[in-house]
């Protein structure tokens, strides 16, 4: 993913209302100073960080961070995959391809032996019209699949059985959906009017998992909405064009989830033991700024928290992304750095840890950190040029440029 070397998201707070907001936030930092750095901070167990500040770089190895493994999907005639990580357990990888319209769903073991393919595509009542994601809980045996275009969940088991299905609720969309625990499912509602974007509405909702019913509306406190999605309009105020800035709003977390509403400059947990908890404080405000710069944790160690400032700001016909600053805040010494994680088994090569749409995979679990795929011919190539090393470049001597993508897993240090 390029990243902008555009200067814009360090830009000034808004006039209009500057004063107050330099007020609210030298209280807020005199609060956070009690307890460490005046700018970046903990207190009570609050992660503070001024979004608009330019920080120092600094370079990370990642196997400094985190336990990595490396496995490469087995390829046969049946089983061939994109290899887009949906699940990872104990005994299971569950993946889909990149298409939305593409039905398939990959099982996989864990030492990556294919096990079989699973295809309920089909405009029957126990079928999807396509895979926007899916969930899998291993000791219900429950896959739950979501497909948007029919705006219902389907739930199958393993086998590619049956079991049940319902719909969305009325004028919502659900992405991402995820196990809250044995009862509940908590998903976010991406659904976006063009029309009425500045809608406020609260977006994470606690579903029942036998028949989707609304258990909760989980309020998370802002003042006015911002939109992640910037629409492009002709002369005529016709619309022209739209981008949508598409970091992920549900990230593990301990026992629960991380909840980001960008409208928000709080942002918050939710457990099924702790219910609604603040955890990261940004500032300045969010609604202070123009564009606008949201706030997008990724990763949570024992002393680093991956995150990434992303500007509401695009040129169509120019830009390939939005700008984005990838941020990691250090616990220990209790301030933020830019940064770069380098992966030591591939000569070098940047890891993504920031952009959690495509490339963190969500697991809400206590081993493992992320998972991304490595692709064949990438690694092929690297292979021949003497570029990897360890169990990767034993690995890689093995593959065809067709086969199978190569899974990598970050596990969290013990």
């Amino acid at each position: 993913m390029k990243q902008h070397s555009s200067n814009s998201i360090y830009g000034t707070i808004a006039s209009g209302r500057s004063f107050l907001w330099a007020v609210c936030a030298l209280a807020l930092l005199l609060l956070a100073g009690c307890g460490g750095n005046p700018s970046t901070g903990e207190e009570d167990g609050l992660i503070t960080v001024d979004v608009t500040k330019s920080y120092p770089k600094k370079e990370l190895i990642l196997q400094d961070l985190f336990d990595i493994e490396y496995v490469p999907l087995e390829t046969t005639d049946e089983m061939i995959t994109a290899g887009q990580i949906q699940f990872i357990g104990e005994k299971y990888m569950i993946f889909k391809n990149l298409g939305r319209t593409d039905g398939e769903i990959f099982v996989f073991d864990r030492q990556g032996k294919a096990i079989r393919k699973i295809n309920r595509l089909g405009q029957g009542g126990e079928e999807y019209l396509n895979i926007l994601g899916f969930d899998y809980d291993a000791k219900a045996d429950e896959l739950f699949v979501n497909s948007h275009y029919l705006k219902k969940i389907q739930v199958y088991d393993l086998e590619g059985n049956y079991k049940r299905g319902f719909d969305y609720l009325e004028g919502v969309q659900y992405d991402p959906i995820k196990i809250l625990d044995q009862d509940r499912l908590i998903v976010f509602d991406s659904y976006f009017n063009v029309d009425e974007p500045d809608e406020k509405r609260d977006c994470f909702l606690i579903l029942s998992r036998q028949d989707g019913h609304l258990l909760e509306r989980v309020a998370i406190p802002y003042e006015e909405k911002k939109s992640v999605v910037i629409a492009k309009r002709d002369k005529s105020g016709k619309l022209a064009g739209l981008w949508g800035i598409r970091n992920t709003n549900l990230i593990p977390y301990q026992d629960g989830w991380l909840l980001i509403e960008p409208s928000a400059d709080t942002l918050y947990t939710y457990s099924a033991t702790q219910g609604l908890k603040p955890v990261i404080v940004r500032t300045p405000s969010v609604q202070e700024l123009n564009p606008e710069v949201y706030l997008f944790p990724t990763i949570f160690t024992d002393r680093y928290v991956f995150m990434q400032a992303v500007e509401r700001s695009f040129n169509f016909g120019v830009d390939e992304d939005v700008p984005r600053v990838n941020l990691v805040y250090d616990k220990a010494e209790r301030t933020a750095f830019e940064c770069e994680v380098i992966n030591r088994d591939f000569e070098g090569t940047p890891v993504n840890l920031w952009f959690a749409h495509r490339v963190i995979m969500e697991f809400n679990g206590d081993e493992i950190a992320f998972a991304t795929r490595l692709e064949t011919p990438d690694l092929v190539d690297a292979y021949k040029e003497g570029q990897l090393s360890g169990r990767l470049q034993e690995i890689a001597s093995t593959l065809h440029e067709e086969d199978n993508p190569v899974i990598m897993i970050a596990k969290y240090k013990k």
